[in-house]
């Protein structure tokens, strides 16, 4: 492995006020920390990653890596922090072996740096042999101050704002600490005091530094903009009910029963399909089957049970909904459907789109299904979707 990631994790974060090590402040529900290691686990080749923590923090922080590593914390290590960030660094330099020749220097404080920034300060360190810095034009205007009086406006053409990652050749950068007389404010700065050239690539704006409470709530508003649309679970019921015909085939829950009693009804009186129908509408708020397919409407004279329930998948689809599961209990005296339940359910699966499983039982001779009038079904539809949070309506 020759390319390494130091994330410096070590600071109090005094300025932030919270009362624990910056690092491990949550932003937006995840801590900064973990942020900030996660892209390093997403880029195309593994890197080397060791974490620089507060030595009040290392198991934690152990923890905490182990966790956005995964498969990958065997490329991970975690060693205490120095007195200040300069101290801070080269410690984490010091673990990395001989065989890394580029090291990426990044401030977990810059959590919501992308993983594209990594990737493009390495390519550079390797394709120029030079330090690597990314960096962000200067926007507003610059004064020079003595106290509080304005000496002059400095021509903002030629200045930049330094992010991090900072790339450089190992070898190169750990002289340059090792030769330093004082700390610099970035590792950029060390590497040219050596004597080395640093060059500059284009930054991110995410990429910025969360230094005080305002930054934070800037970090939590972005992740928070940048988040998936919520989505939206319903569950519906439905229950239908259809006395026994001699005199029609018998079809329940899109399946042939020949020698069995046929359902009575406008359609082919399928309750079970009917009971998937009527569960799937409600789930939508999209009413139900007699508002939406009527015995007044001579289309769906005879039709089979699959007609209504594509239609309801249709309505659902029409507002930003799609089934995810469906159950469904038949209750009755026959046709017994223990023999046929797997056939069944798919069946009900390939018309909904969405596993069904079907359950049947009996009243023990009580009502009108104990005494074989009929045949009840009862169906409960869970639906989701990226839609509103109220209820869904038909278009």
């Amino acid at each position: 492995m020759d390319r390494a990631v130091v994330v410096v994790a070590a600071g109090s974060g005094t300025r932030l006020g919270l009362g624990t090590a910056k690092a491990f402040v949550p932003v937006a529900g995840s801590l900064m920390l973990e942020r900030a290691l996660a892209p390093l686990f997403t880029l195309p080749a593994p890197v080397l990653v060791v974490v620089v923590a507060p030595a009040s923090h290392l198991d934690a922080c152990r923890s905490l890596v182990a966790s956005v590593a995964g498969a990958a914390v065997a490329y991970t290590a975690v060693v205490p922090g120095g007195a200040d960030r300069h101290a801070s660094v080269e410690a984490g330099l010091a673990v990395l072996p001989d065989s890394v020749t580029t090291v990426l220097v990044h401030d977990a404080a810059r959590c919501l740096t992308p993983a594209s920034q990594f990737s493009l300060v390495a390519d550079t360190v390797e394709a120029t042999g030079a330090g690597v810095v990314p960096a962000l034009p200067v926007t507003d205007t610059v004064k020079r101050v003595d106290g509080d009086v304005v000496v002059e406006t400095v021509d903002r053409a030629a200045l930049v704002g330094v992010q991090t990652p900072q790339g450089f050749p190992l070898a190169a950068l750990r002289q340059a600490y090792a030769v330093s007389e004082r700390a610099e404010t970035d590792d950029a700065g060390v590497f040219q005091a050596a004597g080395g050239t640093v060059r500059s690539v284009p930054g991110d704006a995410d990429a910025f530094k969360i230094t005080t409470a305002w930054d934070l709530r800037r970090a939590e508003s972005i992740v928070r903009a940048d988040a998936p649309a919520p989505t939206a679970v319903r569950v519906g019921l439905g229950v239908d009910v259809h006395a026994f015909d001699q005199d029609a085939p018998c079809r329940v829950g899109l399946l042939d029963f020949p020698g069995e009693p046929g359902l009575s009804g406008h359609s082919d009186g399928d309750a079970v399909a009917h009971a998937v129908c009527d569960a799937l509408l409600s789930a939508g708020a999209l009413g139900d089957i007699g508002g939406r397919f009527g015995t007044s409407d001579p289309a769906y004279a005879g039709a089979a049970g699959d007609v209504f329930i594509r239609g309801a998948v249709a309505a659902l689809a029409a507002v930003g909904l799609v089934p995810v599961s469906v159950t469904v209990q038949v209750v009755g005296n026959r046709p017994r459907i223990g023999a046929r339940r797997d056939e069944m359910q798919d069946a009900l699966a390939a018309a909904v789109g969405a596993p069904v499983a079907v359950s049947g039982t009996t009243t023990d001779g009580l009502g009108f299904t104990g005494r074989g009038e009929g045949l009840t079904a009862i169906a409960t539809a869970l639906v989701t979707g990226a839609g509103p949070s109220g209820p869904a309506r038909a278009s």
